[in-house]
């Protein structure tokens, strides 16, 4: 400390003429050049980002065309294949309106597969639990129509996991069906089903208003009692299928077919079983039966399979908003199950 009572420092801020130094002045318009870099910084960094939209937009909607035209519905059966070979048709999952199982898509196929001269046989595979009787008779009409015009090609049946009901309606049509000794077979019968929920209404105090122009229009509604005579009736109507589907497996098995009481019960049984009763031919896959029976071991795929495209509009189109009322339409029809 001086005697001046000035800090030392302070004296050494003095410049050479002892006055202190003032701050160097800066540029006039420096903040708008500070602020014109920074905006246009931020212009760049914008295009940038739209530019990696775009590319990333058009990148996905390049993957997704490429899916969807990858599984729009191409397959090998609808080229021209080479050679004599066996058709094969597969039939997996339940037998229903707009499914692979339907008519719309079997039928076609078994015509493509019956045109093509180099098919010696077609081989339908079944893994199927039933479904709908009218489907299953349109498929089993068609294959009778077809075994017919082609005497010469026959067509076997080969069945995976299971093949009863419906799948069964369709099987009888076949040459010979041939199955796995676990597989299970047969379920000759016809059922309606649905729920009644009046008790539990009249419970919660719910009343059900239901107006209809027709004395049983409202039949088989599950919010209102059933009549005995509507009862008689659905009865009536299910006996009537039944009677059809034995008709159908008493003409396609014919003297094959050793009936029991049980025989068209609604039991199933194992493949070995059924080859035993009549229900089935012998045991096989589809290999062993294009090489043993057909002697064609060049396999080509005539399924009409569903494409990408179609499982997405059901997924999200116009099924999903009538997903309940098909609900509760199916819940009161027939059904080979």
């Amino acid at each position: 400390m001086s005697n001046n009572g000035f800090d030392d420092n302070n004296e050494a801020s003095r410049g050479p003429s002892g006055q202190a130094d003032l701050p160097q002045a800066k540029p006039a318009g420096w903040e708008r050049s500070v602020l014109e870099k920074l905006a246009f910084a931020t212009l760049a960094e914008q295009r940038a980002r739209r530019r990696w939209g775009i590319f990333f937009k058009l990148a996905t909607l390049a993957v997704i065309v490429a899916a969807l035209w990858i599984g729009s519905g191409y397959n090998a059966g609808e080229s021209d294949p080479v050679g004599a070979h066996t058709a094969l048709i597969e039939i997996d999952g339940t037998i229903e309106s707009g499914t692979v199982g339907s008519a719309d898509s079997v039928v076609p196929a078994l015509n493509r597969a019956y045109s093509d001269e180099n098919a010696v046989g077609v081989i339908l595979r079944i893994n199927s639990p039933g479904g709908s009787p009218v489907q299953a008779g349109i498929i089993n009409d068609e294959i009778v129509r077809l075994r017919k015009a082609y005497p010469k090609k026959p067509l076997y049946v080969v069945v995976d996991e299971i093949c009863a009901s419906g799948g069964y309606y369709i099987a009888v049509a076949a040459d010979k069906i041939f199955v796995n000794k676990a597989s299970i077979v047969g379920s000759i019968g016809v059922l309606m089903e649905g729920f009644g929920f009046t008790g539990l209404m009249e419970k919660a105090g719910v009343e059900r208003r239901l107006m209809t122009a027709g004395e049983n229009k409202g039949f088989m509604d599950p919010f209102s009692p059933q009549s005995e005579k509507q009862k008689t009736y659905a009865q009536e109507m299910l006996d009537e299928v039944h009677r059809q589907f034995i008709d159908v497996v008493r003409q396609g098995r014919g003297k094959r077919l050793k009936e029991t009481p049980e025989t068209f019960s609604g039991l199933f049984w194992s493949g070995a079983k059924a080859v035993e009763i009549g229900l089935a031919d012998g045991f096989g896959t589809v290999d062993t039966v294009a090489r043993d029976e057909l002697k064609a071991e060049d396999i080509v795929d005539y399924t009409q399979h569903e494409g990408l495209s179609e499982r997405l509009l059901k997924k999200f189109g116009g099924a999903v908003g009538t997903a309940a009322m098909a609900s509760l339409w199916n819940s009161a029809k027939p059904s080979l199950k």
